[in-house]
């Protein structure tokens, strides 16, 4: 997988692409964990994201909760694929998911 992170201003965009999973999650937690100070607007940009595993959810859950108490946070761009893994897993009733 691929992470690219844009900084802007009080905004952080993380552009994913390829697969989260059990071993990709952990790059993902490192990225957000060091990058959250002084951000309100959190945005993950999920067009080129492919497959997400129970980790990779995990790892949305983290930081939505980090982000709940800092400002917040939203997915956009989320393919089919990747937003049928979010319904059937409840996922869509407690993240922002922008709508294309």
């Amino acid at each position: 997988m691929e992470i690219k992170k844009v900084l802007n201003g009080e905004k952080l965009e993380i552009f994913l692409s390829g697969r989260l999973d059990a071993v990709t999650s952990q790059d993902l937690d490192k990225v957000v964990s060091s990058s959250l100070d002084g951000v309100k607007e959190l945005v993950f940009d999920l067009s080129d994201l492919s497959y997400i595993a129970s980790a990779g959810l995990r790892s949305l859950l983290v930081a939505q909760k980090r982000m709940k108490k800092q400002g917040s946070m939203k997915l956009c761009h989320v393919n089919k694929d990747v937003r049928d893994v979010l319904e059937m897993t409840g996922f869509v009733d407690f993240l922002t998911i922008e709508e294309d």
